[in-house]
């Protein structure tokens, strides 16, 4: 922060705006005090030019397409480190101590299982409901049925909701994928890590035995990793507006999760795979690839490029490691899709025009093909995600209430619709 000041002059009045200068990034002016000293307001659809709060968790450059938790880059992160670490890392601001890690899992782990009752829940929604409607009304039901965790008042609570829902995250989204092809619920299986826990609970059977194989676990906890947080996205926001009305913690994370369920957010990979399927086969990709060139052609090549970053996706490099790792153990021979993925990739990395304007392949395409190749139908992949960014979520939520700035939202408009009008009675409408 520093003392210096921008000035705003229009019509006869003259106002000084504070500049702070953050961490990292570019400089902010202060606009509180426009309205209030001023009388006008500022127009910025979309929030992009806005600062909405002070934060200390996720840094993203997208110029360098730089991403930092609390300081340490992405790539280490996902290389060295495993999903709840990370975990710890966004809630608490340093990576933990061996016995401080150790506790942290114990305390997850209690955590795993669902209420009971919660299974007479998801036999209300009809078969063929889409795991994110089932998983945004579960999350929202927590509410009800864990009271002893929603005073936000109480730090002790805020602690326990955080707890259970990064434990049982990966439960209500299994059992979201059980009920939608109508299998029976896999209970989770706490002498497993978190992200063979998830895999066991998707994908075991009581009639059979099922061994988690260890490269799908690995892969699994990377896309976990790589999209626990990303700063002040369109479900972030939503999670801290939520939360500045002083709505309980099930509630507000409920409400991050209907945000992304949205296509232009937590949806893309599956757009992407989509996209996939329509190209269909390795011969018709030039063709797909000469009409993503023409500007007069609406079709994008989905998974490249990116709304932040204007360089390379950082977390793309690890993805792209493991789903070599993932289709070199399950094999493409027999997956159309997975053959048209990996010849895109390829054709459109030596293409200079997608080079030139960085459109590299980013961490929606790599995840996507990831998923598929385990398995899961595209149905699940925004269910996934969701799963990943709760712990984001919840960190952002932590720190919103311990900041001693934050007010409820309030965003402005600029109103273009009728000016002042009296009622006219019906009978004298001409």
């Amino acid at each position: 922060m520093t003392d210096r000041k921008a000035t705003l002059t229009f019509d006869d009045k003259t106002l000084e705006l504070p500049i702070y200068s953050p961490t990292l990034g570019p400089d902010v002016l202060d606009i509180r005090k426009l309205y209030a000293e001023g009388d006008v307001f500022t127009h910025d659809p979309g929030f992009t030019s806005t600062s909405a709060c002070e934060s200390t968790i996720t840094f993203i450059d997208g110029e360098k397409g730089e991403l930092l938790h609390r300081g340490y880059p992405i790539d280490q992160l996902a290389a060295d480190s495993h999903y709840l670490e990370v975990c710890y890392l966004l809630l608490y601001g340093e990576l933990p101590t061996r016995a401080q890690m150790e506790d942290f899992e114990s305390r997850v782990i209690r955590h795993t299982m669902l209420h009971d009752q919660m299974v007479y829940f998801y036999r209300g929604f009809r078969r063929d409901a889409h795991p994110m409607a089932i998983i945004v009304g579960v999350m929202g039901a927590m509410s009800a049925f864990y009271h002893d965790s929603t005073d936000i008042t109480d730090p002790w609570q805020r602690e326990v909701a955080s707890i259970r829902l990064i434990a049982k995250m990966p439960t209500i989204v299994a059992w979201a994928y059980k009920y939608s092809i109508g299998q029976p619920f896999v209970y989770p299986n706490n002498k497993l890590d978190y992200a063979s826990n998830f895999l066991n609970m998707c994908f075991s059977v009581p009639a059979e035995e099922y061994k988690v194989n260890p490269i799908l676990a690995r892969a699994m906890d990377r896309i976990f990793t790589l999209h626990a947080d990303h700063e002040q996205n369109a479900s972030t926001s939503t999670v801290r507006l939520a939360s500045s009305s002083g709505a309980n913690p099930f509630a507000c994370i409920a409400a991050g999760a209907a945000c992304l369920w949205g296509p232009a957010h937590g949806g893309a990979n599956q757009a992407c795979l989509e996209m996939l399927r329509e190209i269909g086969s390795v011969d018709r990709i030039p063709e797909f690839i000469a009409r993503a060139k023409d500007k007069n052609d609406p079709f994008r090549l989905m998974g490249f490029g990116h709304r932040v970053y204007k360089n390379f996706d950082p977390r793309a490099k690890v993805m792209k490691q493991s789903a070599d790792e993932v289709l070199d153990l399950l094999g493409i021979e027999d997956n159309p899709t997975l053959q048209v993925a990996k010849e895109l990739e390829a054709q459109a990395i030596a293409d200079p025009y997608f080079s030139e304007k960085k459109l590299f392949p980013n961490v929606d395409f790599y995840s996507g093909i990831i998923l598929e190749a385990m398995g899961f139908p595209t149905s699940m992949f925004t269910p996934i995600f969701a799963l990943s960014r709760t712990v984001g979520w919840i960190s952002q939520w932590h720190e919103q209430l311990s900041d001693p700035a934050h007010k409820i939202g309030r965003p402005r408009q600029l109103y273009t619709g009728a000016p002042h009008r009296d009622y006219v009675p019906v009978d004298q409408r001409g």
